[in-house]
């Protein structure tokens, strides 16, 4: 028999594509805002979480889902009433006007989260300078 057997190397690449079609979604946030540099550590893992996210149009978003100011406040305040140690991970566009930010901070705070975190992009790994 002089020619390859094609099929396994067909088996695997289609599980490799199944994994790549599940997988590449939940990479990617829907609402795409470009993140400030922050040298750090990454995240902490909360008990639990709310992540506020702010586009450059200055529009705010629970967990990806457009909100009003008023449902706003209430969907923090519903959190903070089951956990009042949630935190809320605030994910702003470098565009936004600061005043913009501190509003959703003080709506987090007056429903009653006072744990707020800001989330960042790493910054790009440059080499040090030599002397």
């Amino acid at each position: 028999m002089s020619d390859i057997n094609m099929t396994p190397l067909i088996d695997v690449m289609l599980v490799l594509l199944v994994i790549f079609m599940i997988a590449a979604p939940l990479l990617v946030s829907s609402v795409q805002v470009d993140l400030p540099h922050a040298a750090g550590t990454s995240a902490s893992s909360a008990p639990q979480f709310v992540e506020l996210t702010i586009d450059h149009t200055g529009a705010v978003y629970v967990e990806d889902v457009l909100q009003s100011p008023e449902a706003l406040y209430q969907i923090l305040a519903k959190t903070a009433k089951a956990n009042a140690d949630a935190e809320v991970r605030l994910r702003a566009d470098t565009s936004v006007p600061y005043g913009r930010v501190v509003e959703a901070m003080g709506v987090a705070q007056k429903a009653g989260l006072s744990h707020i975190g800001f989330v960042a992009d790493a910054p790009p790994s440059v080499a040090p300078a030599k002397p």
